[in-house]
């Protein structure tokens, strides 16, 4: 079993970026019942995205 470690907040940049209101809509109706925040979907598919992209590259 390992050891229990306080979790810490990674530093974070306040960013303001606008989505159509179709992609709001159809996010929040994925994350809906969810334990999940908008900006933790969004981050998560990001960073899924920029992975994808570092895939493509040789």
């Amino acid at each position: 079993m390992s050891k229990f470690r306080i979790p810490t907040t990674p530093p974070t940049t306040n960013k303001t970026i606008r989505f159509p209101n179709d992609v709001v809509e159809a996010v929040e109706k994925a994350i809906r019942g969810k334990d999940c925040t908008f900006s933790a979907f969004v981050i998560a598919a990001v960073r899924a995205a920029l992975d994808d992209l570092n895939e493509e590259q040789p």
